[in-house]
């Protein structure tokens, strides 16, 4: 979510007037506490102008979710908010230093004061927005905000901010950071939703339904099956995203232009020893790097290299997809005239605006929503990849929100999934009613299969579409209509006929794939 608090146009931490009434702690805390400040209105709505502002024009809303419901309310809105991303941002400042200290080329006692000081609710996160503007990303005038909470704090130590850093070292590292936070989250949905779809799959392992090719019934199947085919979806996704949470999320840095050159110079300038020897150094401090972060060690930099953000983008997408995939089919069983499974209730949901007799599938369509809108975002990201030179001038800005709604729209749809699957209303007896209303056609296949020996392949295909059609016409069983054919008489008895037309006799390996799906 992002921060609800407005604060005046122009005034960023950057802003040289901020800096001529700079004072310590306060200048750098959040500004809500100043809302009712000169020139506010009573309501602290409207602000005086500023650099590009209007005067008293009221600051836009924060983005609230109003138009993305799928997440609003959701555990992975806060993760992968405006506050959780300057969080990340001051995460992966502190952090560098910390591992520069490991290495003696920052003083232990300035990393101390600056991981004190990176705190997201010591910064104005408005400001820092506006500010971002003339520098095309946040990270500068953060930079210039924590230095100055720093020195607010221990002078000395304000002179090791982002020691020979550059601003993609440390918005990348957080973007993985925020990416992991958000992923833990989806993992945890995911695996309540597969624990809750393998109750599913077991309890319903025989209950047979209607297999449905091409929106028509083809042949039998289970509700088991169905069930123990979503659960492997999740099984999937959670597999690929696990992947990343385990050691494909790196950790960025590689300085101005991906040589590490600042922070091999200040190691020579700080750390005593005239000649580091570059390979080894830089080992040491991505190892650092990584070990203070929680991710992984990247091989080279990647500040061109968007593999991290390209795997990310298509995780997320299949990840949606298998979630969509559980939506589209509860969409269509829920339907009235088929009405073979129900969404859980809950006070007014699912409820009309105009029809007051209906009850919407709402899980299923958030989800479905979110499946449809995420594949399309990750195709932005993958775009990203042609980064050129050794930084883009805008390829990599327009990776930030696209990742941001991949993240927020995930786990948005993890979470909803966790609910549908867990009061998911199953209906065996309407399953049951609806094989019925083909009057057995559904199992022609295995009644062809078995006459062919006895008729010969052609014909035994052509009297039955011609029992078939017969059935259908005069609304009568097919087995009534196999057992009155002159041309099966010594071929088929009518008990034969009606024990063939069982659909329940007809569901093949199903229960066999359930017990391998579930027990290996």
């Amino acid at each position: 979510m992002g921060d609800r608090r407005r604060h005046p146009p122009g005034r960023g931490l950057g802003d040289p007037r901020r800096l001529r009434r700079h004072r310590p702690r306060r200048a750098v805390a959040a500004s809500g506490r100043r809302g009712a400040g000169r020139g506010a209105s009573a309501a602290g709505r409207d602000r005086p102008a500023g650099r590009g502002g209007v005067t008293g024009q009221p600051l836009p809303e924060a983005d609230s979710g109003l138009l993305s419901p799928v997440r609003a309310g959701t555990p992975v809105e806060e993760a992968v908010g405006d506050r959780a991303w300057l969080q990340a941002m001051l995460d992966a400042e502190a952090a560098l230093t910390r591992a520069q200290s490991r290495l003696g080329t920052v003083p232990g006692r300035a990393a101390e004061v600056i991981t004190s000081a990176a705190r997201a609710d010591r910064f104005d996160l408005r400001g820092l927005a506006l500010a971002a503007r003339e520098t095309a990303n946040p990270v500068v005038g953060l930079v210039q905000a924590l230095t100055r909470a720093v020195a607010a704090d221990d002078p000395a130590a304000a002179e090791y901010v982002h020691r020979g850093s550059t601003s993609q070292d440390i918005f990348d590292t957080g973007a993985m950071l925020v990416s992991a936070r958000a992923l833990r989250l989806v993992r945890a949905d995911l695996a309540r939703t597969a624990q809750a779809l393998a109750v599913l799959a077991e309890e319903h392992r025989d209950t047979v339904m209607a297999g449905r090719t091409l929106a028509l019934q083809a042949v039998p199947t289970t509700f088991g099956l169905k069930a123990a085919g979503w659960r492997q979806l999740v099984l999937d996704a959670d597999r690929r995203l696990a992947a990343l949470v385990e050691g494909g999320l790196p950790v960025a840095l590689g300085g101005a232009a991906g040589t590490l050159a600042g922070y091999l110079e200040y190691a020579r300038l700080d750390g005593g020893d005239p000649k580091p020897d570059p390979g080894a150094y830089v080992d040491r401090l991505v190892a650092a790097f990584a070990e203070e972060t929680g991710l992984a060690r990247p091989v080279l930099p990647w500040h061109a290299l968007r593999t991290p953000v390209a795997d990310l983008a298509a995780a997320l997408a299949l990840t949606a997809g298998a979630l969509g995939k559980i939506a589209v089919d509860v969409q269509s069983l829920t339907r009235t005239e088929v009405g073979e499974v129900a969404e859980p209730t809950a006070a007014g949901r699912g409820s009309s605006s105009a029809m007051p007799h209906k009850r919407n599938p709402v899980l299923a369509t958030l989800l479905r929503s979110a499946a449809l809108q995420v594949p399309v975002l990750a195709a932005g990201l993958t775009q990203c990849m042609l980064a050129e030179d050794e930084r883009s001038a805008g390829a990599w800005h327009a990776e930030w929100l696209l990742l941001r709604e991949c993240l927020r729209l995930v786990g948005g749809a993890a979470h909803t999934a966790v609910e549908l699957a867990e009061g998911l209303q199953v209906r065996p007896d309407r399953m049951r009613a609806n094989l019925e209303l083909t009057g057995s056609q559904v199992v022609s296949e295995r009644i062809a299969a078995v006459l062919a020996p006895r008729l010969g392949k052609a014909a035994a295909k052509e009297l039955l579409s011609g029992a078939s059609g017969e059935a259908e016409r005069g609304g009568r069983p097919l087995a009534e209509v196999l057992a009155d054919e002159p041309a099966l008489t010594g071929h088929l008895s009518a008990a034969e006929a009606a024990e063939l037309c069982d659909p329940a006799a007809y569901t093949g390996a199903a229960g066999a794939l359930v017990d391998r799906a579930l027990h290996g």
